[in-house]
């Protein structure tokens, strides 16, 4: 797809130059590329128009540029814009012109048809392994999208990139063994009782060092019970000898007394 926007060379540049052509109603604008760089100021209206259609970044844009002191009529690819956060304007965009008898590169959004894949109606998942795919090719032949046809695909199977339909003279950059789109199983009730539970022991471990504090806890409380046992057993060994200082007052005693008798 092609679109055509009028653009206009703009001589100043600034921050305080951009803000006063978007409080008149432009967006400030960069071409470059073959060699040039522009500064422009194109419509914000029909530049959301651009990048609202389908083919987005991939649209190839004939410029008509007034004030261009050579070659009005440009086509370029719009390779960058900024959007207000807030209110959602177009601040800038960046276009890149391009040469129509060379080969470019870029990503090309990808269209899946063929109605609701048989793996899918069995109760899978269709995944969206890649939304775009990055082509080379020359400008004239660039597609708006590139479809595949996935109505066929079971539970478990996938297109890869090799297994594409040739376009002619289209290239496909990406790894030829990347899967682009497949079928996958939905979780059985099973496996998601099992990841709940594994979730549930991950979130248990906590608890072991908690035990482990109380279990420290209990070591430590157990000190003062030991402290307790040596008091106990110093107070019987205490008592041992006091007896023993008894016995031996008392045998003294009997021995004074035997030697009076005598």
């Amino acid at each position: 797809m092609k679109f055509d926007l009028a653009a206009t060379v703009r001589e100043q540049a600034g921050k305080g130059v951009a803000r006063s052509m978007r409080r008149a109603g432009k967006v400030p604008a960069v071409l470059y590329g073959q060699g040039e760089c522009l500064m422009l100021t194109v419509d914000p209206d029909e530049l959301i128009k651009i990048l609202k259609s389908h083919a987005g970044s991939s649209a190839l844009i004939a410029l008509a540029i007034a004030g261009a002191k050579s070659n009005p009529s440009r086509t370029a690819l719009l390779r960058d814009y900024q959007v207000d956060p807030v209110s959602g304007a177009v601040l800038h965009a960046d276009f890149f012109e391009v040469s129509m008898s060379k080969p470019i590169r870029v990503k090309v959004p990808i269209q899946v048809i063929g109605g609701i894949p048989a793996g899918v109606k069995e109760g899978g998942v269709l995944s969206h392994n890649m939304r775009d795919l990055h082509v080379e090719c020359l400008p004239s032949l660039l597609p708006d999208h590139i479809e595949i046809d996935a109505s066929a695909l079971n539970i478990g199977g996938g297109i890869h990139v090799k297994d594409m339909a040739v376009l002619e003279g289209v290239r496909f950059l990406d790894d030829a063994e990347q899967m682009v789109v497949s079928v996958v199983a939905p979780i059985s009730d099973a496996k998601l009782e099992a990841l709940l539970t594994s979730a549930t022991g991950a979130a248990g471990e906590p608890e072991v060092l908690v035990k482990g504090k109380e279990a420290g806890a209990g070591s430590e409380g157990a000190e003062p019970a030991k402290a307790g046992a040596a008091a106990s057993a110093g107070e019987a060994k205490a008592g041992e000898k006091k007896d023993a200082g008894k016995d031996a007052a008392a045998s003294k005693g009997d021995k004074k007394e035997a030697e009076k008798k005598k």
